[in-house]
């Protein structure tokens, strides 16, 4: 890896010189609204203009820290006590201020789908399959522990410069002639298209610029369960402000940046080497290698919209996710093994009694 970028100093000039972003809270769906817009951009309603501008200090926010998965949340001051959304665990403690220090975010994405909209997503989501679910799962009431969250997520771009060598193929075509034996047994000639490949070294150079790619900031949600949720239109990131936030919890970080940046650099990696593959020249090739530093790496620090329910059911932790911006909805559900069983040996059955009804039909006799 070659160097490091931030912000350029040029354009931490320009930006010193912008006055400060004021706002307020969409009162339809909570989506962060400049004060001067006439009309949220998350869900359109109308806004009024002299609407107070919000502030909400940091400083006095309370700060929950779980000892069971290691995820940090900001939430109201007047929040007593706090269930983990993302393990369902008790096991919770509050933080001072002190401790609780951490990097500003740079960027947020309003919620745009509200509340009753994810509650009836869940209940939804929830009656699929439902033959082959728990009968006591709809009576938990798991539907109140849906909690609209702001996540954090870094946010890397970065200029891949590789040097590869392969060995490039080339397919060319020739006829030769065989013999065979016909359907009668005799001998004869016949002729087939046969494919050769022509094999060749070479090596060259390839850069590619990546943009935007988001590795979760909390060891409370996995990659994979970022990856489920994505994609994000993060045409819609809106510079960091405290008023975004009322009303709405929000992660503290737990993931370091260089933490971040490893996993996002494999993922680079993968890519870079993916798009070398579809560089090359030829029909096919072999051997490739490929050699890649980053440059100019730019990250940020994003909050992003998410619905989360946990619970859990048999001693195994189950996870409900809703994507706040776009609704996409993942998540997963135990499954009744008695009543899967209980199908299976239904349609045994089923087929049995029809083999038995069709042969005393005499239709096997004939």
């Amino acid at each position: 890896m070659d160097d490091v970028t931030t912000i350029p100093m040029a354009e931490q000039v320009i930006e010193d010189e912008l006055p400060p972003i004021q706002g307020h809270a969409c009162e339809s769906c909570g989506a962060p609204v400049d004060t001067l817009d006439k009309f949220c951009n998350a869900c359109g309603s109308s806004q009024n203009l002299d609407v107070p501008v919000a502030h909400v200090v940091e400083e006095q926010q309370k700060h929950f820290r779980c000892k069971n998965c290691g995820s940090e949340v900001a939430t109201d001051p007047d929040q007593r006590s706090y269930v983990c959304a993302f393990c369902d665990s008790t096991y919770v403690i509050e933080l001072s201020a002190e401790e609780s220090h951490r990097q500003r975010p740079e960027f947020v994405i309003g919620f745009a789908v509200t509340q009753e909209q994810a509650n009836e997503k869940f209940r939804a989501w929830i009656r699929q399959s439902r033959w082959f679910r728990p009968g006591d799962l709809a009576s938990a009431k798991i539907e109140k522990r849906l909690r609209g969250v702001y996540l954090p997520f870094w946010s890397f771009s970065t200029l891949a410069e590789s040097d590869w060598s392969a060995r490039i193929g080339e397919y060319w075509y020739r006829t030769e002639t065989y013999t065979t034996t016909d359907s009668k047994g005799n001998t004869v000639a016949r002729t087939r298209r046969v494919r050769e490949t022509e094999w060749w070294g070479l090596s060259g150079e390839h850069h590619r610029y990546y943009s935007q790619h988001l590795v979760s900031g909390s060891r409370g949600l996995s990659q994979a369960d970022a990856d489920r949720i994505n994609p994000y239109r993060l045409e819609a990131l809106k510079r960091y402000e405290p008023y975004f936030l009322a009303g709405w919890l929000a992660e503290e970080y737990s993931v370091e940046r260089d933490d971040a940046l490893d996993h996002s650099n494999q993922e680079f990696h993968r890519r870079e080497q993916n798009n070398c593959a579809e560089f090359l020249p030829g029909d096919t090739h072999q051997d490739l290698r490929v050699s890649t530093q980053f440059r100019k790496i730019n990250s940020d620090l994003i909050l992003l919209p998410v619905y989360l329910l946990s619970y859990r059911y048999g001693d195994k932790l189950y996870r409900f996710l809703i994507n706040g911006q776009t609704g996409r909805v993942v998540g997963d559900k135990p499954l009744s093994w008695k009543r899967i069983g209980g199908a299976i040996g239904a349609g045994v059955a089923a087929v049995v009694l029809l083999l038995v009804t069709l042969f005393l039909l005499g239709v096997f006799g004939r």
